[in-house]
């Protein structure tokens, strides 16, 4: 669950006209503010991105996923 001061920062924003990447990275920078206090544990700084934008999909911004050319294939 964000925080409440993320949720009413990134709601101003939106109204603002804000893109989905700016709306996101509020999310983004709450969970590397987290894992730098150790809230949630020892937790990856790629994993704390990911829990970052999966909160932000979650709130209903629409941010899109990694281009398919970066993604890595699993299994190989």
């Amino acid at each position: 669950m964000p925080e409440k001061s993320t949720r009413r920062l990134v709601a101003r924003a939106k109204r603002r006209g804000a893109r989905a990447s700016t709306l996101a990275g509020a999310f983004v920078r709450e969970e590397m503010h987290h894992r730098r206090t150790r809230k949630h544990g020892r937790m990856s700084r790629q994993q704390a991105i990911a829990v970052g934008l999966s909160k932000a999909r979650q709130s209903g911004i629409r941010v899109p996923g990694k281009p398919r050319s970066r993604r890595r294939r699993s299994g190989r």
